[in-house]
């Protein structure tokens, strides 16, 4: 009898920890990216996100390598997005 309340109860709770999961690693970064990639398009920036933090931190004279600055990328993607415009911003100056 009380598998039967059981069984579903764990059923359920992993369906639901299985979303949560692809959600946190898949869904969120896929959204913030295309987010931000409409932002880049609206203001006609043609820069990648990833030329932008480059040339962010070489004019800072704080090179980064690139899998520094793809660990940034995924940062600010998903953190603070609202950086690549101020980062684009102090480029063009």
């Amino acid at each position: 009898m009380a598998g039967v309340f059981i069984i579903p109860i764990i059923i359920v709770s992993i369906i639901g920890l299985s979303s949560y999961l692809i959600y946190k690693t898949v869904l969120l970064d896929y959204l913030s990216k295309r987010s931000i990639n409409r932002t880049l398009k609206k203001y006609e920036i043609q820069k990648s996100t990833y030329q932008i933090i480059k040339e962010y931190y070489e004019k800072l004279e704080k090179p980064k390598s690139n899998s520094e600055i793809l660990k940034l990328e995924k940062i600010y993607r998903q953190k603070e997005p609202d950086k690549f415009l101020e980062m684009y911003d102090l480029i063009r100056e």
